[in-house]
Parts: structure tokens; C-alpha cells; sequence
């Protein structure tokens, strides 16, 4: 039986390989087609991957150096587009090659991490299942953007739950990173995953609640879809706010996606 590391890196693995396997064959002219983040490519997309795989692994092998590079909580959108547009700049055989070769360390070592190591990083610092948690969750987020770009669908699969996961422990989190206190009571989160399965989180009588479908909710935390887009119902003053700036990934508060039917 493998531990939850264990399958959490299985995951990791499988996501990105999908993802892999969309563009490894592309021709060159794709990896330059705008997608839904505004001023990135297919190619920025995937050197966005490879380049946070790389400071992952920093933090991971070089805790002390990873603190003393800067503030922990500094990273920007213009941080962020900055190294994005600078590994697009590389040749798409070239940035592949770096990805692969980015994620196998990280996950590398991520297995070799002993128990209960904590992790720094641009939010709380995390264990190692939470670490590939957040990369799973990140692949597979801009992994959305590249099916989006290039007309794929985004499948449903049981790696959604880990990402799912990933956003309901994010709470407090994105209230937090909008500057408001997180609700003291627990929210109850109900969501139909592949198969019609339900998987569920928090109490069964909790006022808050969240229900729909699991593809949904994800794509909601990752901030892929605005939630005017998504069969996403919630119950509760707190938990309506929470749908409006629900945020699974660390870093300042994403700028999310106008609805598909808003004009411009």
C-alpha cells in the first residue's frame, strides 16, 4: 500500500505526463498561441512549470539558502511574468527538456525528504504531501489553460480530489490574502467527483456549505473560471465570499477570470 507521499507523487507524475504528452508534439508555431492568462503562451505556460518545479526544489534541498534569497511573501505578478517570458524565449524542445528535468528532481527529492521536514515557501511552509499537493494542483491549473487554448477538454480523473483538498485547507489563506479574518465556524463542502462518487469535507450540520461538481470547485480554487461559469451553489454569507476570492495557490491574490459571457 503506498503512503500518501507515495500516491501524491504518483499523481504529480501522471498529471504532468498528460500534459506532456499534449505539446511534446506540437509544432513550433502552437507554443506561441495566446491562452486564457493574459500575455502568456502555451510556452509560457510550461516555463512557468519548469521554473517553479525549480525554486520547489530549492526550498526542498536548500531551506536556509531558499529564506535567505528574500522576503518569503514578496512574490509578484510581475516576478512571476518576468521568469515566464524568459523561458518561453527558449526553443520548445529546450523548455520541455528543462521541465522534465525540473519535476523528476523535485519529486526526487520530495521522496528522499525525511519525515515531518517542513518546507518554506511564498505561503505557510508545508511537509513534503502538501508540497506535491500544491505542484499537482499547479500543473494541473495550467494545464487547463493549455486544453483551453488548444481545445481540449479538461477530464475529469480522481487527481481533482487532491486538488479540491488543496482548496479547502486554503481557507483562511484566501481570506487572509484579501485582507479579511478568515470565519471561525467550519464550512461543510460536498462535490460529485468522477463516477457520481461524493467526496466530502467539514461537518455534516455546518450552516456554510459548498456543493457541485468536483471539476468545478477546482477549477474555482485554481481561479480558471469565473464562478458565475460554474454549477458551484453555496449556502451562507461566508461561504458565497469565499467562492468570490478562493485561491489554492500561494502568492499575492490571484486576479481570477472575468465570466465567459461579460463583455471584452
Amino acid at each position: 500500500m503506498p503512503t500518501l507521499l507515495e500516491g501524491l507523487l504518483a499523481d504529480l507524475d501522471l498529471e504532468s505526463r498528460h500534459l506532456d504528452d499534449l505539446v511534446a508534439g506540437l509544432p513550433p508555431e502552437p507554443w506561441a498561441t495566446p491562452t486564457p492568462a493574459p500575455g502568456w503562451t502555451v510556452a509560457h505556460q510550461i516555463a512557468h512549470l519548469a521554473w517553479t518545479d525549480e525554486i520547489a526544489l530549492r526550498a526542498v534541498a536548500d531551506p536556509d539558502g531558499f529564506r535567505a534569497a528574500g522576503d518569503l511573501g514578496s512574490s509578484s505578478d510581475t516576478d512571476v511574468d518576468a521568469t515566464a517570458a524568459a523561458g518561453a524565449a527558449a526553443a520548445p524542445a529546450d523548455l520541455l527538456a528543462r521541465w522534465r528535468t525540473s519535476r523528476t528532481l523535485l519529486a526526487t527529492a520530495l521522496a528522499a525528504l525525511p519525515k515531518g521536514a517542513s518546507i518554506p515557501w511564498y505561503g505557510p511552509p508545508m511537509g513534503a504531501a502538501t508540497m506535491a499537493t500544491a505542484r499537482l494542483m499547479e500543473t494541473w491549473a495550467h494545464g487547463v489553460d493549455v486544453r483551453d487554448t488548444l481545445g481540449r477538454p479538461t477530464p475529469v480523473t480522481p487527481r481533482l480530489r487532491a486538488v479540491a483538498h488543496l482548496g479547502v485547507r486554503t481557507r483562511d489563506f484566501a481570506f487572509r490574502r484579501h485582507g479579511l479574518t478568515p470565519p471561525t465556524a467550519e464550512f461543510r463542502i460536498e462535490l460529485t467527483g468522477p463516477d457520481e462518487e461524493t467526496w466530502t469535507w467539514g461537518p455534516e450540520d455546518a450552516a456554510q456549505r459548498v456543493t457541485g461538481p468536483a471539476l468545478d470547485f477546482c477549477l474555482r480554487v485554481a481561479q480558471r473560471r469565473h464562478r458565475d461559469d460554474l454549477a458551484l451553489r453555496a449556502v451562507g454569507a461566508d461561504a458565497d465570499r469565499w467562492l468570490d476570492l478562493a485561491q489554492a495557490f500561494a502568492g499575492p491574490p490571484g486576479r481570477g477570470r472575468a465570466a465567459r459571457g461579460a463583455a471584452g
